[in-house]
């Protein structure tokens, strides 16, 4: 009898789960759509009918915005700045992580106070002494200047979150390898490395899509055309055509392709990393 009582109420609660899942959805899926629609348009379609389907496919929208926004380049710029903030950030972590995890230093509690302070401040107000800096230092207009910028921007999250993982890896398989004769590099590497890589693999995504995606460091660092992101490529691309929205449509599907693209392929591993580092916390 209780269960008769109480299964409608299951019912109930679960299609309501349902239609509020389904309204998420299209509210997320359907600026996409709405942008897919109009990069297939031509430009008077897209400006009469700017949210329905295409009643023609313009196909020729994707090569011309390839060539006028140079995407050739400035995705180059993108993918060398985020190969060199993922592989900066993976190493330096990975290190700040270790020693703070198994080597026990002095005031690693109040070092990760302060990094946990750092990393809530906004990043505006380091811009108008880290530029001047970097103008001293010549590293302004360069992609390096960005990439040393980007690590030190994702450097907390990394420490905050691998660190959660060694916390909880068991210290009887360092023990082992050091009885062995390993060194604490060798440690790190065959012993930590292996059992923490989920961690590594999260920290790695969230890092590259927040520097592909990065807009206003660039755009304030680097004012050379041949050095910019597709971030800021994209914006006075716009500019420039800013009537003409089957063209930037097109564009902006191209610019966000490789983010969605590479965020499906390890949603899991994002997703069981993320919450796995969270839970070990």
């Amino acid at each position: 009898m209780i269960k008769r009582i109480f299964k409608p109420k299951r019912q109930s609660s679960q299609v309501i789960n349902y239609v509020v899942l389904t309204l998420a959805l299209l509210f997320a899926l359907g600026p996409l759509v709405v942008l897919g629609f109009n990069s297939l348009k031509s430009t008077t379609e897209a400006m009469a009918n700017p949210l329905g389907p295409p009643r023609e496919i313009h196909l020729e929208n994707y090569p011309n915005a390839w060539v006028e926004g140079k995407l050739s380049t400035t995705a180059r710029n993108s993918a060398i700045l985020v190969a060199g903030t993922v592989t900066g950030v993976l190493v330096l972590g990975g290190l700040a992580a270790f020693s703070l995890s198994r080597l026990d230093p002095p005031g690693s509690n109040l070092f990760m106070l302060y990094m946990l302070g750092g990393s809530t401040l906004p990043t505006f107000l380091f811009l108008v002494p880290l530029y001047s800096l970097w103008r001293i230092l010549g590293l302004v207009d360069t992609l390096f200047g960005l990439v040393v910028i980007y690590v030190a921007l994702n450097s907390p999250f990394a420490i905050f979150l691998l660190r959660s993982y060694m916390v909880q890896i068991p210290r009887d398989f360092e023990d082992a390898a050091r009885v062995d004769g390993a060194s604490e590099m060798q440690v790190l590497t065959r012993v930590i490395l292996p059992l923490a890589w989920p961690g590594f693999l999260t920290v790695g995504l969230v890092t590259a899509l927040g520097v592909w995606g990065e807009f206003q460091v660039a755009l304030i660092f680097v004012h050379v055309p041949e050095l910019f992101p597709v971030t800021t490529s994209y914006w006075y691309f716009t500019t420039r055509y800013s009537r003409d929205w089957s063209l930037t449509s097109a564009g902006a599907v191209m610019m966000i392709a490789p983010v969605l693209i590479f965020f499906f392929s390890l949603q899991r591993q994002f997703i069981e990393g993320l919450t796995q580092g969270g839970l070990k916390a």
